[in-house]
């Protein structure tokens, strides 16, 4: 098997809860008792003028592609007279991907795959301890997608590749950008604390994710919730990765430790939005990497549509692992560009990027948005990912079921592959578009 390149990247997790109300048929219920079916659907169609040269496999040119996945599956809670609540879900997923692969080459078209997605079960307090709250012991273990913060570090095992790299030996059945699969493969999670006031999670996570190193670690987190805002330490020890899928930036993950320190609010300002995390990472091999941002932004709730400014200044060290990292507040979070953050780089490694954010809700069911970026690599010898990215989005609740979400972006590199940036034959604009269909019953 040929060995992977250095992976300081992952696909765009949709979440799509951040934008449809979770949605589930109820089969059965009582007072103690609910059983629910629940489909998500997702499918996107994607064109880039300009390929990039992260896979290896493709040439200089344009990528037209399809991908898509079927979430279905079953959960439940169950009352437990006075002892808490036990609850727990099973479900399938299939995805598939076709056409030309996308842009990067991570996949080629061919993938098609269905696999158990989620399969756990938990236990919640209820009011047995009063001291923590409501529900303030939660004890839940198996296959489920796991978030910390504000996804900066970890939100999902989402990492999706395909038959393109590797020999198709990392392939995970399709679906790169829509990252289809996202939960951890082991999990044992223990979170203390209710609502408010301070709380904290203990956790152990193991990927099966090769694309990953199949990693596994431990997690602790400490956090103060209150109404102006929430502050958190967290804490990760990579104990093991699977050496044989490793790339040479992973195997230094073996044994590394990261901690950060958190922040996100509006201090007690309405209308006012504060995030911000520094992140520090100690490999056993003594080397030291630091991630960190710092965002505000303003909501004019007064002026019509409501519109929204954001500016964040996000830096990444040389070498800095930037883990499991996701999709969380929507659109730029933590994929900073859909064409920089999904195939052409930086990959929250080894760069300064300045972004700004403006968004307006005109109608109750549709809210537009424009993105700019731009991204400054630090050290150019590891590769010169410069350049600026302009998007513009959308996003229609058609219905409350379904979703309709169509970017167009202008991504323009500083210099091409050849010069020693990611875009194959040239360091011209690049117009990126797709259109994504996302259903929940």
């Amino acid at each position: 098997m040929s060995k992977p390149p250095l992976f300081r990247l992952s696909t765009l997790a949709l979440l799509i809860g951040t934008a449809l109300p979770a949605g589930a048929y109820e089969l059965y219920a009582d007072d103690d008792s609910h059983l629910n079916a629940n489909i998500e659907a997702v499918f996107g169609v994607f064109h880039s003028q300009e390929n990039y040269a992260m896979s290896g496999r493709l040439g200089e040119g344009s990528s037209s592609w399809r991908e898509g996945y079927i979430k279905y599956g079953l959960s439940f809670d169950q009352g437990l007279g006075g002892a808490g609540t036990g609850y727990g879900a099973f479900a399938l997923l299939s995805s598939g991907s076709w056409g030309d692969g996308d842009a990067a080459g991570f996949t080629d078209g061919s993938e098609r795959t269905t696999k158990i997605e989620d399969a756990y079960l938990g236990w919640r307090s209820g009011s047995l301890f009063e001291a923590l709250g409501e529900d303030g012991v939660d004890l839940s273990f198996g296959r489920q997608n796991v978030m910390v913060g504000d996804g900066f570090l970890i939100n999902g095992d989402a990492l999706n590749f395909g038959n393109g790299i590797a020999d198709g030996e990392l392939n995970r059945g399709g679906g790169y950008y829509l990252a289809a699969r996202k939960s951890f493969d082991q999990t044992a999670i223990l979170r203390l604390g209710g609502k408010d006031g301070w709380r904290g999670d203990l956790m152990w996570l193991k990927s099966d994710n090769r694309a990953q190193a199949r990693s596994e670690l431990y997690v602790g987190t400490l956090e103060h919730v209150a109404e102006a805002g929430t502050v958190g330490l967290t804490y990760i020890d990579v104990t093991d990765v699977d050496e044989q899928y490793a790339s040479p930036a992973q195997l230094e993950r073996d044994g590394m430790k990261t901690y950060s320190l958190r922040g996100q609010g509006n201090a007690g300002v309405e209308n006012l939005f504060l995030s911000g995390e520094y992140a520090w990472q100690d490999t056993e091999h003594g080397g030291n990497e630091n991630a960190w941002y710092l965002e505000a932004g303003w909501t004019f709730a007064d002026v019509a549509w409501s519109p929204s400014v954001n500016y964040r200044y996000s830096r990444f060290s040389e070498t800095f692992d930037p883990l499991f990292y996701g999709f969380s507040r929507g659109y730029g979070t933590w994929f900073q560009g859909e064409v920089a953050g999904n195939y052409a780089g930086p990959f929250n490694g080894n760069a300064r990027v300045h972004h700004i954010g403006v968004r307006a809700t005109p109608l109750e069911n549709l809210s537009v948005g424009a993105l700019w970026f731009d991204f400054d690599s630090l050290d150019r010898d590891l590769g010169d990912f410069s350049g600026r990215e302009l998007n513009l989005y959308a996003e229609w609740g058609v219905t409350e079921n379904l979703l309709v979400m169509p970017v167009v972006g202008l991504y323009q590199p500083k210099k091409s592959a050849e010069e020693g940036g990611a875009q194959l034959g040239t360091d011209d604009r690049n117009l990126y578009s797709q259109l994504v269909l996302a259903f929940m019953f």
